[in-house]
């Protein structure tokens, strides 16, 4: 599924988001930037040893729920990876929608501030996290439209949501498909 809008293009995809050939992926990182499972561990195996080590060197306090922060690639097609810790789900009465949200939110902006124009997001807080995928998706999708709507027009930037289960990507192909 792919679509243009304001400010750029939409697209959903079911793939390996470390071979992504873009200016960005995405990292569902954990607070203490420490690299983990899923899409952290994934990435930190394909992009090697430079980028936990860029980590530490640059975050070593790590990153606040609801942050990110930008390193290179190492090894991956792409030039930087962007940090992006999103909350842990402890039943939606912790403001875990506000922190995914905002993560989305630094996430786009550290890829604007970064002169990217093309970025991949993975699901954000549904492996481990267990933010429930559905409402993930809603949130997530949200807060691309409303970055990119925001942005100039010569400046405008491809986001692709790179789901790894088939149920993820229909998840979010829906929940863009209902906000558009």
């Amino acid at each position: 599924m792919e679509r243009r809008v304001p400010g750029g293009t939409v697209r959903v995809v079911r793939g390996d988001i470390t071979r992504m050939e873009v200016d960005a992926v995405v990292n569902a990182a954990n607070r203490h930037l420490a690299g983990g499972g899923g899409v952290d561990g994934a990435i930190h195996r394909a992009g090697g040893p430079e980028i936990m080590a860029e980590l530490w060197r640059r975050y070593p306090d790590g990153c606040r729920t609801g942050g990110a922060v930008t390193t290179s690639a190492g090894r991956l097609p792409a030039r930087h990876v962007i940090h992006a810790v999103g909350p842990r789900w402890a039943g939606g009465g912790q403001g875990e929608d506000e922190q995914l949200a905002s993560a989305w939110r630094a996430a786009l902006a550290e890829a604007v501030e970064h002169g990217c124009g093309s970025v991949a997001f993975p699901s954000i807080s549904t492996g481990i996290y267990g933010f429930p995928v559905e409402r993930a998706a809603r949130i997530g999708v949200a807060e691309v439209l409303s970055a990119l709507a925001a942005l100039p027009e010569d400046r405008p930037i491809d986001v692709t949501i790179c789901a790894f289960s088939e149920a993820d990507e229909r998840a979010y192909a829906a929940a863009f498909e209902r906000a558009v």
